[in-house]
């Protein structure tokens, strides 16, 4: 553990909540992969085919993410963490306007907020934004 507790800690915490919204998103319960494209698409057919890949993908890098706690090397993973921080920045502009459209209500900042940290966590652990 090089990289700290505290960097340790925040990688598992990003691997646990991909993988989690992954699995969710497979079995087509909540989650926020099945959250996000219901107000995207508002249950029109593409709904369920974006939930399943976004699903996918976010398995596999939650999973890499963990593997390379090991010093497991993934090449592909910036790639899979990169299409995951497009599709959470996309959401998050949604939710911002939103809020614009219906009020800044505590409730409705809680969610911008989590979805914020979701993203700038996804920004940090990409090589390709910094």
């Amino acid at each position: 553990m090089k990289e700290g507790l505290g960097n340790f800690l925040w990688k598992i915490s990003v691997a646990l909540y991909l993988i989690v919204n992954g699995v969710l998103g497979l079995k087509k319960e909540s989650g926020d992969f099945v959250n996000m494209f219901s107000d995207m698409f508002k249950g029109n057919p593409p709904q369920d085919l974006f939930v399943t890949i976004a699903s996918i993908v976010a398995l596999i890098a939650g999973i890499a993410i963990l593997l390379e706690l090991f010093n497991v090397e993934i090449s592909f993973m910036d790639n899979l963490i990169f299409v995951i921080a497009i599709i959470w920045g996309v959401y998050v502009v949604i939710e911002l306007v939103r809020l614009l459209q219906h009020g800044f209500g505590l409730f409705p900042l809680q969610i911008l907020a989590v979805h914020l940290m979701v993203f700038s966590s996804l920004l940090i652990s990409s090589k390709k934004f910094g």
